[in-house]
C-alpha cells in the first residue's frame, strides 16, 4: 500500500503574518512542508534537501501509484492526490502545511504557457484557501519584469499574481543548470558549443542549489534581502566553461559560439537573447553563498558529480 495521507480539513495553526523566529543550530520550521513538483527535477532536489534536514515533506501528487511516487512513499515523503483543476484538492492537500514550495511545469508553446500560468494560480487560490504562512514559488532568472520571452514572463505573471495574494511568499530564481553543460570529445579536444557569443559571460546554478536554498527558506533557517533571491552560481563566458571541462578531462578545449537559427523554436531563441542581455550585467554571487554557504561553482560542481570524459565518436 502507499502511505496516501488523510488530508480531512483541520483548524488553521496560528496567524499567518506571524514571522516565524529561528536559530542557526536546527531548522524554525517543524511542521509538514509541501512539495509541488516533487517528482521532477527542481522539486525532487527540494526534497532531498529538506529529507535532508528530518523535515516532514508532502508531496502533491497527480499519480500516488506512479514510479516517481512510490519512490518518494519509499523515503518517507507522505503523498496527497491532488488534481490542478480541482481547488478543493489542491487546498486540502495544504491543510496545516508550515510553508509550500511549487514550480510550474515549463511550457514549449504558447498553449503551454496559458496552462502554466492556470496551473499556477490554482496553487496560489489554494495557498490563500488553506492559509499557508510560508510559499516558496520557483520561478525564473529574470522574473522580475517581463521580457518577452512567454515561458518566462508566464513565471513573472505568477510571481504577481502572488505578490498580489497577501501571502508571505518568497522568490527563487534559477539561472541555467550547469546539468545543462554538454562538451563533447572531438579528436581529443573538449569541445563545447552553445548559442551564446564567447565574450558573454553564462549565469548558471547547480540543481542541488536550488534544492538547498529553497528547503533554507521553507525552514526558515536563512532569509533573503528581499522578497526574492537570483541563483547564481557561477558566471563564465563559453571559452572558461569550456576550459574548466578541459581541466577536468587533461584535455585542450575551445568553444564554438553557434547562432540562434539552431535553435528548435522562437520561444528558445527568445530565451537566448535574454541569457546573452542577463550576462552584460554582473551577479552578486555572495548573495546565494549567505543562504547556502556550500554552493557550487562550476568546478565544483563537475568535481562533486564525478563528471567524466565523454566517448569520442565512433566509440563503442
Amino acid at each position: 500500500m502507499i502511505p496516501v495521507v488523510s488530508l480531512a480539513p483541520q483548524p488553521h495553526r496560528g496567524d499567518m503574518s506571524q514571522q516565524i523566529k529561528f536559530e542557526d543550530a536546527a531548522p524554525a520550521t517543524t511542521g509538514t512542508i509541501a512539495v509541488f513538483g516533487a517528482t521532477g527535477r527542481q522539486g525532487g532536489a527540494v526534497v532531498d534537501a529538506l529529507l535532508d534536514h528530518k523535515a516532514t515533506v508532502r508531496a502533491l501528487v497527480r499519480d500516488p501509484r506512479s514510479d516517481r511516487a512510490r519512490a518518494l512513499a519509499a523515503r518517507g515523503v507522505e503523498l496527497a492526490a491532488i488534481r490542478t483543476d480541482d481547488p478543493a484538492s489542491l487546498a486540502a492537500a495544504l491543510t496545516a502545511v508550515e510553508a509550500f514550495y511549487f514550480m510550474t511545469p515549463e511550457a514549449s508553446n504558447l498553449e503551454e504557457v496559458e496552462t502554466e500560468i492556470r496551473i499556477g494560480t490554482a496553487l496560489v487560490d489554494a495557498a490563500v484557501e488553506a492559509r499557508v504562512p510560508h510559499v516558496v514559488f520557483n520561478s525564473v532568472f529574470g522574473a522580475d519584469r517581463e521580457r518577452g520571452v512567454p515561458h518566462h514572463d508566464s513565471k513573472h505573471w505568477i510571481e504577481e499574481y502572488l505578490r498580489k495574494s497577501g501571502l508571505r511568499a518568497t522568490m527563487v530564481r534559477p539561472t541555467p543548470f550547469m546539468e545543462e553543460m554538454a562538451p563533447s570529445l572531438e579528436h581529443g579536444e573538449i569541445v563545447l558549443r552553445l548559442p551564446l557569443p564567447e565574450d558573454v559571460p553564462l549565469k548558471m546554478i547547480s540543481v542541488r542549489d536550488v534544492g538547498r536554498v529553497a528547503a533554507a527558506l521553507l525552514l526558515d533557517t536563512a532569509e533573503t534581502p528581499g522578497e526574492a533571491v537570483e541563483l547564481v552560481g557561477d558566471e563564465l563566458t563559453g571559452p572558461q566553461i569550456a576550459a574548466a571541462f578541459g581541466a577536468r578531462a587533461g584535455l585542450p578545449a575551445r568553444y564554438e559560439a553557434l547562432p540562434l537559427s539552431v535553435l528548435p523554436s522562437e520561444l528558445d531563441r527568445a530565451m537566448f537573447r535574454q541569457f546573452a542581455k542577463a550576462g552584460e550585467h554582473p551577479s552578486d554571487l555572495g548573495a546565494v553563498r549567505a543562504i547556502e554557504p556550500a554552493t557550487l561553482d562550476l568546478t565544483g560542481w563537475i568535481r562533486s558529480t564525478g563528471w567524466a570524459t565523454p566517448a569520442g565518436p565512433g566509440h563503442k
